[in-house]
């Protein structure tokens, strides 16, 4: 049988020996390192780490020396720790608009098991993909949303995603602006999708914006979601070149295709429990 595997997220003060330290428990707990990586932030002075290690025995049994590992880098390194097993089921929950295209692009990606766990349901507050998930048998549920009923569509919203079991939330190009009681409610990450480069261009119309500006690039980014609105942990951007030969159109469609790109990396580095947040910023062990 193959062993299971658990990966953690470390940050905290800096000190002399925390490598040392956590190679050193892992290896007497009977685990083999897969993977490490970490980073030191000479400004904070804060030590990042990523470690992805091997461990015989069934799922309890890891799940067991994973519990320890967190006790041990708590008390014992003083180091805030998030941990994850390989046997763990990620299930994403999708808020989307009128716009489809991210949403095609990842549900294909999980089909192909590009990126680890499953899409376990689709919101929208209209009816344009409804004919899409059901081609790919996924679940969908349409919620409107209008100014005097937003509170109600979102306790909606989140009903079902706690029907779905869903740990993680993504707006695949979802055109409204999630409540503080949606975000504080969820209790989960929720990643967007920004047609734009933040914190350029924020807001509606970037690429217009940025036409009008004569811009030499364009970009797009996914974040994590807080109550303030595009201002929350980046955890992925990229780039196009444009010129000033390029329409509106041209923009919107370079920009869509970044979109995706972007959207899909950001969705799995999550996944793949590679991103580990502090203050308003990440570190993104890739």
């Amino acid at each position: 049988m193959k062993n299971l595997s658990i990966v953690a997220l470390l940050h905290g003060p800096d000190r002399p020996g925390l490598v040392a330290n956590v190679a050193g428990w892992i290896f007497q707990n009977g685990g083999n390192i897969l993977h490490a990586d970490q980073h030191r932030d000479e400004e904070e002075q804060v030590f990042f780490q990523r470690v992805e290690w091997s461990h015989p025995g069934s799922g309890d049994v890891v799940q067991a020396v994973a519990a320890t590992f967190v006790a041990m880098a708590r008390n014992d390194l003083k180091m805030e720790c998030r941990i994850a097993v390989s046997n763990e089921s990620s299930r994403v929950g999708v808020l989307v608009s009128k716009i489809p295209h991210c949403l095609r692009d990842i549900a294909f990606r999980f089909r192909q098991d590009e990126m680890r766990g499953h899409i376990a349901c689709v919101i929208s507050n209209h009816r344009d993909v409804e004919s899409f998930c059901a081609s790919v048998d996924l679940p969908f549920h349409h919620i409107p949303v209008d100014a005097l009923g937003k509170s109600d569509a979102e306790r909606a919203q989140l009903e079902i995603m706690r029907k779905y079991g869903v740990n993680l939330i993504v707006l695949a190009r979802y055109m409204q602006v999630l409540s503080g009681d949606f975000i504080e409610a969820a209790r989960i990450p929720i990643i967007n999708i920004h047609h734009s480069f933040l914190p350029a261009f924020a807001g509606g119309r970037p690429y217009h914006q940025a036409y009008a500006r004569g811009v030499k690039i364009i970009g797009a980014t996914a974040h994590y979601v807080t109550a303030e609105l595009d201002q929350g942990p980046i955890i992925a951007q990229d780039v196009a070149h444009i010129s000033h030969r390029h329409s509106v159109d041209d923009l919107v469609r370079k920009g869509r295709d970044l979109e995706e790109i972007v959207f899909a990396q950001a969705i799995r580095w999550h996944l793949e429990h590679r991103v580990l947040v502090y203050k308003n910023k990440t570190v993104v062990f890739d």
